[in-house]
């Protein structure tokens, strides 16, 4: 389909690596008050956004610029606070092994190349710059004051043997290789090493996970939601241990609308460049597959005009500019052929074989010179056999399921969401607790963008600052910004005067070109 279609790359960012500097505010501890919180020993529960993932690994500096790091330097600013614990890795790498078994990737960085007029092009690539070096099977000794597990769902916090390293070998898991490395003993649950440490202050952001993996395989699996329900009675759990453990302050971070992120936002679904010729052509193959179909329900003893209002459907047009790609979709009665173009809202995922869009016309049509040839069959008034016309009802290609979430797909993702959130909310003010709206932070940072001293923090992959290379996590930035809405609500609540940190003076995303 390269005749059709012009793909514009969306990865020439052209970033500036350099940072603007800030001058650190003076911060003495009586200057500030801790009011009704106790911040003595806080402890961090949650997921990879707790963990300081980014750039699809953990790493060092992810987790030194993590939300809880930052809070605890803060914490420590208006009050005598313990140590703050986290179970590093063993470098920057990222990757994991387990014993002389790799068993996940490097860290992301930004790879500068030069395009045939000379100018920069940053493209995201797996790090090569060292070997990881972080055993899982290496177990480190607790406890740690940070929590986090990447890949935890909520229910996985309360699991026991969740840190089992035998349970690395069963099919499927039922470990987290992660936690393996800092559970206090095998049979250990996330909550129980937490309580154990009889945490003074609390955070706890989970949730996330337990619809990102329906979001992030396209809505394949409406099962792998988890009910909200189960969600409720399980996040219930998490707050009853947590608030008897004696840690009656805390702060509850709600569930953003993880549509929001640049994995779903960073492909437009209008990237179908024509020209006024190719819009034409495409066009007329689209016409055409209407006027087979309608040959076809005809032979199936639909009656004419029948036939012909439910073919229409199929006969797409397009225009010179930017269109809309088209989409498979669930064969039913009223669209029998499964396709249709995108509506405005639908997404595509950032995992998407962008190099198949216009090298074999994935979201519109795979013309070949077969097919053409049909084409100028029907052009001449002639009528083509039955695997002829089959042959140009094969040829239409539209984008997979697995590759984009439709309608209804979003709409599950935020029914879910919503149903979280309201649980959140509910527990947070059923325990004097604060909460933090971190869907409406997100998606703020998605429309409008957060101005700070020396800019503005944006979603925008790659330059926008927020968004960490593999377009879910955050950036120290990020972060950062995270960790001020959290501070914002915590001295509302508690009339405390923890001070915030200045946004500016945290990284975004690490340019490299030691990469394969």
């Amino acid at each position: 389909m390269r005749n059709y279609i012009k793909y514009i790359g969306i990865l020439a960012l052209g970033m500036v690596a350099c940072e603007p500097e800030f001058d650190n505010p003076v911060d003495e501890q009586d200057a500030y008050s801790n009011g009704e919180a106790d911040f003595s020993n806080y402890v961090a529960l949650g997921n990879s956004l707790t963990a300081g993932y980014a750039d699809n690994a953990l790493y060092i500096t992810g987790q030194e610029n993590s939300y809880p790091n930052i809070l605890a330097q803060q914490f420590a600013k208006v009050q005598e606070t313990q140590e703050f614990r986290i179970p590093y890795m063993a470098d920057n790498a990222g990757g994991l092994l387990a014993g002389d078994q790799q068993i996940t990737s490097n860290r992301l960085v930004l790879e500068t190349l030069f395009n045939e007029n000379g100018e920069p092009v940053q493209t995201p690539k797996v790090y090569t710059g060292m070997a990881p070096t972080t055993n899982v099977l290496n177990k480190l000794t607790g406890p740690f004051n940070n929590m986090g597990v990447p890949g935890a769902r909520s229910y996985h916090l309360l699991a026991p043997g969740y840190g089992n390293p035998e349970g690395l070998m069963a099919d499927p898991a039922t470990a987290n290789p992660y936690f393996v490395r800092f559970a206090s003993s095998p049979e250990a649950s996330v909550l129980e090493d937490a309580v154990a440490q009889q945490p003074s202050f609390f955070s706890l952001w989970i949730g996330n996970n337990d619809v990102l993996g329906y979001a992030t395989t396209g809505g394949l699996n409406e099962a792998s939601i988890t009910d909200p329900a189960m969600f409720t009675g399980v996040y219930t759990q998490l707050v009853s241990g947590l608030v008897q453990s004696g840690a009656e302050e805390g702060v509850l971070i709600n569930i953003p609308d993880v549509t929001d992120v640049p994995f779903f936002t960073t492909i437009p679904n209008n990237a179908l460049v024509l020209s006024a010729e190719q819009a034409a052509n495409l066009t007329g193959f689209f016409k055409a597959v209407a006027g087979i179909f309608t040959q076809v329900l005809m032979q199936q003893q639909v009656p004419q005009e029948q036939a012909a209002q439910i073919a229409s459907q199929y006969a797409l047009t397009f225009s010179e500019g930017p269109n809309r790609f088209v989409i498979d979709v669930p064969e039913t009665q009223t669209n029998p052929l499964g396709f249709r173009q995108m509506t405005e809202e639908e997404l595509l995922l950032f995992t998407i074989d962008r190099t198949a869009i216009p090298t074999q016309g994935y979201g519109s049509a795979a013309v070949s010179p077969q097919v053409m040839q049909v084409l100028g069959i029907l052009q001449q008034g002639g009528q083509p056999t039955p695997e002829q016309a089959q042959l140009v009802l094969e040829a239409v290609n539209g984008i997979d399921d697995k590759d984009a979430l439709d309608t209804q797909e979003i709409q599950n993702i935020r029914n879910a969401t919503a149903k979280y959130n309201e649980t959140i909310l509910n527990l947070a003010q059923a325990n004097g607790l604060a909460h933090v709206d971190a869907a409406a932070l997100l998606n703020k940072v998605a429309t409008t963008g957060i101005s700070f001293d020396a800019g503005t923090v944006t979603s925008t992959f790659g330059s926008g600052g927020a968004f960490s290379l593999d377009g879910i996590h955050l950036t120290p930035r990020g972060y950062a910004l995270v960790a001020n809405k959290i501070i914002e609500e915590i001295n509302k609540t508690y009339n405390s005067e923890v001070p915030t940190v200045n946004v500016g003076n945290y990284g975004t995303v690490t340019p490299s070109n030691e990469v394969n």
